[in-house]
């Protein structure tokens, strides 16, 4: 018989082991070294089954050897010492608070999924698990932030795959509280609940789970609750589980629900209403509608005034270099909600417009999440330099006339969590060569400190690690296949720790190319046989459950792995999650990637394997593009010119196989007293040079002050004195909108240039400008400069020197005047142009309003 629910009960502990309530309850313990193993040597066995849950291990443990464990005096010396540890750790001063000048009070940071552990499944990929990682280095630096998202009582799935290589999927369901999650509840003990009103008389109610990571509180909203029909308890039961109006209900809940839980939250903890709103792609969008809800119905605020004060306060990450990656919902399904009254004195029209299409290019029968969240959000970023450009190509045309590289989306590259990802033994040389086990901040060149051999034999023992853990998972997922009790006798000599070994795992877009490894069989199987100079190559990847075309490559695959001339060279090891990924990174020699370029926004997983000493071989795309140098790694090349995606994939195929055969293997195999010294040099320098970049410490600093501390101080100016300032400002944008049809610059005149110009000459510039009624202080009259292509075109690198108005209008005509020393040599050009400005504008052209001289 199958249990229809199921849950988990508690010990009772001891006074003297109190504190692993407090310890197996805050997720600080997945990167904290010494928490982990204390919980481990409780039951080393038990622990493994359990999935390495503290929570779970409580539950599960029994009474009989807790209280053994109570009367353990070096046990319980531990269990005060972490406490203590832990207690140190989320009350000292850490780097925010070191950090002068006005910063933020509170950050909400909304995303819809979190990766922060392998036993709290939330998470499907990438997004999820930089948003985890996002938390624990703000954890870490004690930024005041706190996470909302949404609690999917099934997860995202487990995978399995079948005899035929298809991949299957199973959603076991999870108990909150035998993850260690508590519910938020208000002073008299009641659970907080969170309600919305839907179209056609219908209610979405919603709980709070808490999941404490480190010094970040984790909110998450879950449906499931005796509030709710039946309908609406299944809006938070999977990740990413349905389309259309379901996945509509999870952003409402995760948007307009999150906001309403920051409340509560706030309410119950004493905590200061955040100042800064982060929403980590477009799902979260309608969080700046039920803010702009608030001032409107609170504080009295028109729909403009509430909409410059909710921009101010809000950071719009986009993560997708495509079209397709955003969610988008018809354009009669939004009016719909809007026109519920699920937000309170809000003009549904002009709400809707928010989000719509509107412009050249788009489709004005659809309501865009990323329009939504760039018209809500005043700063605004990509994840990598190369995304941040396509971004700005992308979402162009939202800014119409201006240039595309001013359009105002900047770039914060991504990082990931240093002590999450990097493999416990190399902490532990770290610790012994450097002091401590920050392994990204140390000088891993330094031969004096680490020398060849203890490198390389730390390398070793991870990839039998790795090893042993492939064996394990293709064991269990063969008999699970074929429903026999025993696996077949060849996995026992599956791999081998001594081979060079390739790493490739990640979610299955098809723009991700799984099989492109794949495109010339022959070869490739060259390759992986050779007798002397063999290569081996690990692959783990989820395709979505309704995307068939993804599930037919990981077929395709598992089919090559399978035939006996390569069995045992490549491997396919299903069910890649956190877990597996801790393993996977640091056994790997090299780390691939191969999407299709620009299309790969950022793509963490290299960064993960760099920070263990395995080197990158990728398309020049995300964060490679960028700090790629020729010696951490190799680029594969990008056939730009190729006439159709089969050229192209064929051309950047044999690319890989070349780099692997002539660059990859020879240096790996080339050995100096059973040592690859020269391919240690170039893991030195990946863990050195890299190590210092590649980590969420410096992407989140970045955040806060790129990002955050702008938005905060934002959000003040505009909210002071009774919001004169966000109404001022809405004010000037009406005010500006308006005339903009009827400026223009009628006239420019340069005098000083001789027929034949050269470096030190000086231009003198007068431009004579229609304002149609705006002052000189509403607008900026500027010359732009620099050199020009073929086209007459000013270069992406051009300069800009304000111009000064010369005195009242004469005639409605206003003069701006300036002077330029030419230093530009070469064929050199100019224009004028006028822009809005204002004290409370992010960027010159934020407005979209730019007249240029004709």
């Amino acid at each position: 018989m199958k249990a229809i629910r199921t849950f988990t009960v508690r010990p009772v502990l001891a006074d003297s082991l109190a504190a692993l309530d407090t310890l197996a309850a805050n997720w600080r313990w997945s990167w904290s070294r010494a928490t982990h193993a204390l919980f481990e040597t409780m039951d080393p066995k038990l622990w493994a089954e359990v999935g390495a849950n503290p929570a779970r291990m409580l539950g599960a443990l029994g009474q009989t050897r807790l209280d053994e464990l109570a009367a353990d005096e070096s046990f319980v010396a531990r269990v005060r010492e972490e406490s203590e540890r832990l207690n140190a750790y989320l009350t000292g001063d850490r780097w925010f608070q070191n950090l002068e000048g006005p910063k933020p009070a509170h950050i909400a940071y909304f995303s819809p999924e979190f990766g922060v552990d392998g036993s709290l499944p939330q998470y499907s990929g990438g997004l999820g698990i930089l948003a985890g990682d996002h938390l624990k280095s703000s954890s870490d630096l004690g930024v005041p932030l706190t996470g909302v998202g949404l609690f999917y009582r099934a997860g995202y799935f487990r995978q399995s795959i079948g005899e035929d290589g298809w991949q299957r999927e199973s959603y076991p369901l999870l108990d909150p509280y035998g993850l260690g999650l508590t519910l938020l509840r208000d002073a008299d003990g009641s659970p907080v609940e969170i309600s919305l009103t839907l179209p056609h008389d219908r209610q979405l109610h919603a709980r709070v789970w808490v999941a404490d990571i480190g010094r970040i509180p984790l909110l998450l909203l879950d449906s499931e609750t005796p509030s709710n029909t039946e309908e609406m308890r299944r809006v938070t039961d999977r990740l990413y589980g349905g389309g259309g109006e379901h996945r509509l209900l999870q952003e409402l809940l995760l948007g307009v629900g999150g906001v309403r839980a920051v409340r509560a939250f706030c309410r119950v903890t004493g905590r200061p209403a955040p100042d800064v709103y982060h929403t980590n792609e477009g799902h979260a969008g309608f969080q700046g509608l039920e803010r702009m809800s608030e001032l409107i119905t609170l504080d009295g605020l028109a729909f403009d005034e509430a909409l410059a004060q909710v921009r101010a306060s809000t950071v719009f990450t986009t993560h997708t270099p495509v079209p397709a990656g955003i969610d988008r919902f018809p354009r009669d399904l939004i009016r719909d909600y809007l026109q519920s009254g699920l937000f309170a004195r809000i003009d549904p029209e002009r709400a809707l417009a928010l989000g719509l299409e509107d412009y050249a290019g788009g489709d004005g029968s659809v309501f865009n999440m990323a329009v939504l969240g760039l018209h809500l959000g005043q700063h605004a970023n990509g994840v990598s330099l190369l995304h941040g450009a396509v971004s700005r190509g992308m979402f162009g045309q939202l800014w119409p006339g201006i240039d595309t590289e001013e359009v105002p989306i900047t770039s914060i590259t991504n990082g990931v969590h240093a002590p999450t990802w990097v493999h416990p033994a190399l902490k532990g040389v770290s610790e012994r060569a450097f002091g401590d086990a920050h392994s990204d901040r140390h000088d891993w060149r330094d031969a004096a400190r680490v020398s060849d051999e203890e490198l390389w034999g730390v390398r070793s023992q991870m990839k039998n690690e790795l090893v042993g853990e492939a064996r394990r998972r293709v064991a269990a997922s063969a008999m699970q296949a074929s429903g026999r009790d025993t696996a077949p006798a060849w996995i026992e000599d599956l791999l081998d720790p001594t081979i060079l070994t390739i790493g490739f795992a990640r979610r299955v877009p098809t723009y991700k190319r799984l099989t492109l490894m794949l495109r010339d069989p022959e070869r490739l199987t060259r390759l992986l046989t050779d007798p002397e100079r063999p290569v081996q190559i690990l692959i783990g990847g989820k395709s979505h459950p309704a995307d068939d075309s993804g599930k037919i490559l990981i077929q395709q695959l598992v089919k090559f792995s399978r035939d006996p001339k390569v069995r045992g060279r490549i491997v396919f090891l299903p069910d890649y999650d956190i877990t597996l990924a801790k393993t996977l990174y640091p056994g790997c020699d090299v780390w691939l990637n191969n999407p299709l370029r620009p299309l790969e926004a950022c793509g963490t997983s290299g960064m993960k394997a760099a920070l263990n000493g395995v080197l990158n071989l990728s398309i020049l795309d995300g964060w490679w593009d960028e700090w790629y140098d020729g010696k951490n790694g190799w680029a594969i090349p990008t056939a730009d010119n190729a006439s159709n995606d089969e050229e192209r994939d064929d051309a950047e195929a044999s690319a890989l196989y070349d780099l692997i055969e002539h660059q990859l293997v020879p240096t790996f195999y080339e050995r100096d007293g059973g040592i690859p010294r020269r391919w240690l040099e170039m893991v030195r320098h990946t863990m050195t040079d890299l190590g210092q970049k590649a980590t969420s410490d410096r992407m989140v600093r970045d955040y806060v002050t790129r990002l955050y501390v702008p938005a905060a101080q934002h959000d003040a100016a505009l909210r002071a004195d009774g919001f004169t300032e966000a109404r001022e400002l809405a004010a000037f944008v009406n005010r500006v909108k308006a005339a903009w049809p009827k400026v223009h610059v009628a006239n420019v005149d340069s005098s000083g240039i001789p027929q034949q110009a050269q470096a030190g000459d000086r231009m003198e510039v007068r431009a004579y400008v229609a304002l149609d009624g705006l002052s000189t202080e509403d607008v900026a009259v500027e010359l732009a400069y620099g050199r020009t292509d073929e086209n007459d075109k000013l270069a992406s690198d051009h300069a800009v020197m304000r111009l000064d108005a010369a005195g009242p209008a004469d005639g409605g005509i206003t003069t701006f005047t300036g002077a330029l020393p030419l230093t530009v040599t070469g064929t050199f050009g100019y224009t004028v142009r006028v822009i809005p400005t204002h004290p409370q504008l992010v960027s010159p052209v934020e407005l979209g309003l730019v007249t240029y001289a004709s």
